[in-house]
């Protein structure tokens, strides 16, 4: 059984487009998770431990004022198109289509206002809440009208992330959640000291370039690509270098829309939380919060240090609209779609793991 809350949460700035947000309260036996209406944000999600206590488990702030001002997608869906697009710029039917480069020449997740930054329309539903927006033609330079709902379900342990989309036009399309987890508790990682384990089945993890925009491209020097294997354990936390890197793991050769039974699994050893997450895309980009510097106070006043937290980004390739050497994926490999998207992903979480 599912409670559904609807709460106020505040007031966006006038200067920033202006109206209310509310926030909504899933919440089963095991886990409560919160989510705006802006950016569709998990703003927090509280998971019970082995000794039967809730830790908030996600990186974030506790007023609307922290979301509207400059973080790093806290919790929220980014889009139209997840990651970055090199250049800032791609073709579709003999066009090109130039974007906002937000991330020096690049376009980062959707652009300067990207769909973390905008208010959906929410319904609630009797075990969730779906949100829904209209991105016009033309929005961050994208082609077509695309119509966008996210629907957040929560089943004992699990919560579904299902995104779906319409459009008018060919057009890249790539949704994902940008959620920072932490699952010794939001602000205890170096109190903790014990990190998560990251687990999984065989992947093909990528590095970034300089211009941090993946390739498999085998004749690209810059790039490199390793493999790891299901006995691969890879620690998360302070001074573990070989993980202190953001990489791009994809499941080489799955087809698109086919649930994946078998991605990477985070636990907490003290605690017992554990998490999986699964999903229909072909990749998942692995952040190690890199660029956290201990600047950002999120809950609590706890300031969020370098690697104090990781992300599971389920999407398409990176760069995938300007990529034709990419693996096989059967599917649209170039992120180009024209008219229905889908794209669920649920996470599964546990405290006896």
């Amino acid at each position: 059984m599912t409670e559904v809350r609807r709460e106020a949460f505040g007031q966006v700035p006038r200067e920033a487009g202006g109206g209310a947000v509310e926030k909504f309260v899933l919440k089963s036996d095991s886990v409560e998770v919160q989510i705006l209406s802006l950016g569709c944000i998990i703003a927090a999600l509280e998971v019970k431990g082995r000794d039967g206590a809730f830790s908030d488990v996600v990186l974030g702030f506790d007023t609307l004022e922290g979301y509207t001002r400059k973080h790093p997608f806290f919790g929220a869906v980014v889009g139209r198109v997840a990651n970055r697009i090199a250049k800032a710029r791609f073709a579709v039917d003999g066009k090109e289509y130039h974007l906002f480069p937000n991330d020096g020449p690049n376009s980062l997740h959707g652009g300067a206002r990207g769909f973390d930054k905008v208010l959906w329309s929410p319904q609630v539903l009797p075990n969730g809440v779906c949100f829904f927006r209209l991105s016009p033609d033309g929005e961050e330079g994208y082609p077509g009208d695309l119509k966008v709902w996210v629907t957040y379900t929560l089943s004992g342990g699990e919560l579904a992330i299902n995104y779906r989309a319409q459009t008018n036009k060919t057009t890249p399309i790539n949704l994902t959640n940008h959620a920072y987890f932490n699952l010794a508790g939001q602000g205890r990682w170096l109190q903790c000291r014990v990190p998560a384990l990251i687990s999984g089945n065989p992947w093909s993890w990528g590095s970034t370039c300089r211009s941090f925009v993946w390739t498999a491209s085998t004749t690209t020097s810059a790039c490199s690509r390793r493999r790891l294997d299901a006995s691969w354990p890879g620690r998360l936390g302070p001074q573990r270098g070989s993980l202190t890197m953001g990489a791009m793991g994809c499941l080489l050769g799955q087809p698109l829309g086919i649930l994946h039974q078998h991605l990477p699994r985070a636990r907490h050893l003290p605690s017992g939380r554990a998490m999986e997450v699964h999903t229909t895309q072909p990749g998942v980009q692995f952040y190690t919060a890199n660029n956290l510097d201990g600047s950002l106070k999120g809950k609590g006043a706890v300031t969020y240090p370098k690697h104090s937290a990781f992300c599971l980004e389920t999407q398409n390739w990176p760069d995938a609209v300007n990529k034709v050497n990419h693996p096989p994926t059967p599917g649209s490999c170039l992120g180009l779609w024209q008219g229905p998207f889908h794209h669920p992903c649920p996470v599964s979480g546990a405290s006896n793991m």
